[in-house]
């Protein structure tokens, strides 16, 4: 786990940390096992096709933290609804249970939160999304 440095494009000298949260439709507890894991490795994939850097990540079974430092091309709401759309796609095809009851065809609500971090706050986003982690794990 490396904190957030600046970085360097052709055009440009930043250092561009988001941390964005996503809830599934209903609030629905559906980020459990193989899906949570699907989640991740797809959020994963999806930055490093594009160099944002993931440098952090918890998903809990009714939401999705996200730590990301991504070049001053991509607004905040791009990343959103980049990361939103591609999870969703392969998600519910892999998943298609996931399609029935509550939510449909659609896996996250409309909204989202997005904060942005740099040196300083970073390792403070960090520690918050860990002990998300340990508060759902103690409160099961």
């Amino acid at each position: 786990m490396h904190m957030p440095k600046e970085r360097i494009t052709r055009h440009s000298h930043y250092n561009l940390n988001y941390h964005l949260v996503f809830t599934p439709k209903y609030r629905r507890h559906v980020f459990v096992g193989e899906v949570r894991e699907r989640l991740m490795q797809v959020f994963r994939e999806t930055c490093s096709m594009r160099d944002w850097i993931v440098l952090g990540m918890e998903v809990m079974p009714d939401h999705a933290h996200l730590f990301v430092s991504v070049p001053p091309k991509w607004s905040p709401s791009d990343v959103a609804k980049i990361l939103k759309g591609i999870s969703a796609r392969r998600i519910l095809q892999e998943f298609p249970k996931l399609r029935r009851g509550k939510g449909g065809g659609h896996l996250w609500t409309p909204s989202f939160y997005v904060g942005s971090a740099g040196d300083i706050s970073a390792q403070t986003i960090q520690r918050y999304i860990e002990s998300q982690r340990k508060h759902q794990v103690d409160d099961d």
